[in-house]
């Protein structure tokens, strides 16, 4: 079958063509390269008698390459520059591709082929070998084995999956784009920082409003819940925050994800009995470094019981100190932040504002450069004439120290209208090398952070500047892989729950010395942060982490309980779950209609369900990790090229406890964890 070439997505060229690529080519494309992928798979089948790697999956990865360089663009545009006419495209592919990858994973002859290459004899690389496990793994956790009714059923089961988790991504965005809140003056806004106060104004200026204009994009909504003045104000915006896509709030009924919820948890539990599991939390632990659904339930209550006193005598204190201070007893949620950043000044007279100067964007990314260079050998260098999706967006390359490419990324650092909130790393192309073909590895670097107001310096806080250095990390370990194979290169084939050691191992480097003397510099003066300054921010980091440990964990047991327990015969009990670990966890009480889980994108739209632990299970890694280099030298060359060759290099090439032990020379100890967040082991 030959392809059209006009359509840009079906152009053979190094990077995406986004000034070309328009709704209109997604569908046909992606018909167009299922449609040759299918018939190029039934040609392998029938004309490959003896397969090996050569002959079958070094073309089957050539195909899925070709089809997923053609995607990510698509889905990519769907998250960063959303439109009607995308998103309808998009979903429409979306339950194309479910039908595809299912299709693929029941196909009894491509699996037996691959088990005929596994078996062969055939000398294979550790790397091959690992792939190949792997790809029986998922053919199992396809269904392959199952009779032909359920297999049918497991495949309509992914579709509706797929479906729904769109939606409710897309319910999240539009009940988040659908709130704003106008205001005539500045003295409306008082207490907040000026940096926010303008941004409020360019954003009514930008959509032709006079006067102030908030929104539920974090930049806006953060200043407002940590320094508005206002009660009534606070009140009015977390209500709308905390109430997004639900049956509660300013739009109640409006984006309503009850169904989606609902539907979601029922579907993922019968898909997992269809495989043989007692439920999904048992499914979702198949591809993961956990070994069982106890290991995960024991670390997560093991951690609640180390961290909850410490979490309540801090709401106690920030309890005692808004009623004997600011004569504020009722402490409710819209309060809470509001208050803790005045109790944080007053115990360590240290603000975000306070320290803000320091991190002017520019300065920031070209020290994280230099902090990434120091550590793994690589150098950072702007490329000017690649075509982009916006004009906020630039693009960079990683560089080898002979001067040869290592890896490309886009970086769209700014919040914006139609662009999905938080932060994240996506993969635009893996590493790849054939006979007959060589793929760097290329990434999509995106965060929400406050945009340029005018003229003036972007300055980010300590917090935008660790989720900065958070993603940058996963950036790192997308595309320095050494790994040929896209299916174990960079993060793929890296269990879930350990895919987050190299992101929060880059956090570590927000708060050294020695790092920070290579990107924090005053915007105006270029002063390094003073001693005395660092030592506040120092002695402030663990500024209430046990209410920060216990608010993480209530989101993983939520996650992991959700899944664990779904009872078909009891609906999805999901706000009775979210009570129980609230009593068990929580000290700042919710009111009753808050619909946090309603906006939960991570376990509901994402890759988290049944997996948001990872979080803390690989903080773990993460802490144990950065305690060798504190013990060798927060910039040993060795110890680097020790993490490099150990963990980043080898993506899913291995077990995640392999590697981990390979770099730390023993298994993982939550001791580090414990000491990096202040919680008395």
């Amino acid at each position: 079958m030959e392809l059209t070439m006009p359509n840009p997505l079906l152009t053979d060229s190094p990077l995406p063509q986004f000034k070309s690529i328009s709704a209109e080519h997604i569908e046909p494309a992606i018909d167009e390269l299922l449609a040759l992928h299918r018939e190029q798979v039934e040609t392998l089948l029938r004309t490959v008698k003896n397969p090996t790697w050569n002959t079958l999956v070094e073309p089957l990865d050539l195909l899925d390459n070709r089809l997923s360089r053609a995607w990510s663009p698509v889905s990519h545009l769907n998250g960063v520059m959303n439109s009607d006419e995308l998103r309808e495209a998009h979903s429409a592919c979306l339950a194309k591709l479910s039908d595809f990858n299912t299709e693929m994973g029941q196909n009894e002859g491509l699996f037996q082929a691959y088990k005929m290459v596994a078996e062969s004899g055939e000398t294979l690389s550790n790397d091959q070998k690992k792939l190949l496990s792997n790809v029986l793994r998922d053919f199992h956790l396809s269904g392959v084995d199952l009779p032909e009714e359920k297999k049918q059923r497991y495949k309509e089961i992914q579709q509706s999956l797929s479906a729904l988790s769109s939606d409710f991504s897309n319910k999240v965005l539009d009940a988040s784009n659908a709130w704003t809140k106008e205001l005539g003056s500045a003295s409306d806004l008082a207490g907040l920082p000026q940096s926010a106060v303008d941004l409020a104004q360019q954003t009514a200026s930008d959509r032709g409003i006079e006067g102030f204009l908030l929104t539920l994009d974090f930049p806006s909504y953060q200043p407002v819940m940590t320094y508005a003045e206002d009660a009534a104000l606070r009140e009015e915006m977390y209500r709308a925050f905390a109430t997004r896509a639900s049956d509660e709030g300013p739009h109640a009924g409006q984006f309503d994800n009850s169904h989606n919820m609902d539907e979601i948890l029922a579907l993922r539990h019968e898909a997992a009995q269809l495989l043989g599991f007692n439920n999904y939390a048992e499914r979702s632990i198949a591809t993961k470094m956990a070994r069982s659904t106890d290991e995960v339930m024991t670390f997560l209550n093991d951690l609640a019981q180390r961290s909850k006193a410490q979490a309540d005598a801090e709401f106690a204190q920030l309890q005692s100190y808004a009623a004997t201070q600011h004569g504020h007893a009722d402490l409710k949620p819209w309060d809470v932040a509001y208050y803790s950043e005045k109790l944080r000044q007053h115990q360590h007279n240290i603000s975000e504002e306070e320290v803000k100067p320091y991190f002017p964007v520019g300065r920031v990314i070209s020290g994280m450069f230099e902090v990434v260079g120091k550590l793994f050998a690589v150098s950072f260098h702007a490329v000017s004439d690649v075509e982009t999706y916006h004009p906020d967006v630039s693009f960079y390359e990683i560089r080898n120290p002979d001067g040869s490419v290592r890896g490309q990324f886009y970086f769209d650092l700014y919040a914006r209208q139609h662009k999905r909130g938080g932060a994240w790393m996506a993969d635009c192309q893996s590493r790849m090398k054939t006979e007959s073909t060589e793929q760097i590895p290329v990434a999509y670097m995106t965060c929400n952070f406050t945009p340029p107001v005018g003229e003036a310096d972007v300055l980010l806080t300590h917090r935008e500047v660790e989720t900065l250095f958070h993603e940058f990390g996963h950036g790192l370990h997308h595309m320095l892989t050494r790994v040929n194979y896209p299916g174990i290169a960079g993060i793929s084939g890296v269990a879930w729950d350990a895919v987050e050691l190299p992101s929060q191992f880059m956090e570590n480097y927000c708060w050294e010395r020695d790092a920070l003397n290579l990107f924090a510099a005053h915007f105006e003066t270029g002063e390094m942060i003073p001693d005395e300054l660092y030592e506040r921010m120092i002695a402030a980091k663990n500024f209430q982490s046990g209410m920060m440990m216990v608010r993480q964990l209530e989101f993983a047991i939520f996650d992991f309980r959700m899944h664990l327990e779904y009872d078909p015969t009891a609906s999805a009990a999901i706000y009775q779950i979210l009570d129980e670990v609230r009593e068990q966890v929580a000290v700042v009480p919710a009111p009753e209609w808050n619909r946090f889980p309603h906006a939960f994108s991570h376990v509901f739209g994402g890759g988290y369900a049944a997996g948001y632990y990872s979080y803390k299970w690989a903080e773990v890694l993460s802490s144990d990790a950065f305690s060798r280099f504190e013990e060798e030298g927060v910039f040993n060359q060795d110890t680097g090229r020790s993490f490099l060759e150990s963990i980043l290099e080898r993506g899913g090439s291995d077990d995640a406890m392999n590697l981990f032990v390979n770099f730390r020379g023993r298994e993982p100890q939550v001791d580090a964890l414990l000491r990096h967040t202040g919680i008395a082991a």
